[in-house]
């Protein structure tokens, strides 16, 4: 009687071990391959994200189709590659980019961010995009901005940002609870 109860224990236990083994393994595919948690850090990005939201960001989205502008995307920070930047892809490759009295031109164009930015900001320049100065983006850079434009260390300071840098897509917003969401992109350009 004595042995089936161990045997019994022992089968729980091994049924217990592989049944964690097979989780964390799930665990570990879906993090390095399909999606990657970060924490918002900051008012960059307010009014869309706030300090301390908690995102899934996904991994997969960008090895099938090219980032779009109006996309969310978590990046290799430029000037520290151990921290991840959340910003807006707001030129792509190609593309002659200008600020010029508060307003965001893409090849001679204003752009149009109502969607998801209050339409009355203005897009001031910084160290790197300068005032009325255009600037084309190389093959394979983004530029990028946070949503609360003034208050944002973002391509108007630095520069672009290689896709190798870009980790992926802000995709699921799951904190706070209030929040709770999948994220769409906003492809807007003004023609």
């Amino acid at each position: 009687m004595l042995s089936k109860m161990l045997k019994a224990i022992l089968a729980f236990f091994v049924d217990f071990i592989e049944t964690a083994v097979v989780a964390l393994s799930l665990f570990v595919i879906m993090y390095i391959f399909l999606f990657q948690p970060h924490q918002v850090k900051g008012e960059s990005m307010y009014p869309n994200f706030h300090d301390k939201d908690y995102l899934l960001t996904n991994k997969l989205t960008y090895r099938f189709k090219e980032p779009h502008r109006g996309d969310v995307i978590v990046f290799k920070a430029p000037q520290n590659n151990n921290y991840d930047y959340i910003k807006r892809i707001v030129g792509l490759p190609g593309e002659t980019v200008k600020i010029s009295d508060g307003i965001i031109y893409i090849n001679d164009l204003p752009l149009n961010e109502s969607a998801y930015l209050d339409k009355d900001l203005e897009t001031l320049s910084g160290l790197f995009l300068t005032e009325g100065k255009s600037y084309t983006i190389p093959e394979n850079e983004y530029l990028v901005m946070g949503d609360n434009r003034n208050h944002s260390s973002d391509s108007k300071d630095w520069g672009t940002v290689p896709k190798e840098n870009i980790i992926g897509l802000a995709w699921f917003r799951y904190w706070p609870v209030n929040s709770l969401g999948l994220l769409t992109s906003n492809s807007l350009y003004s023609e």
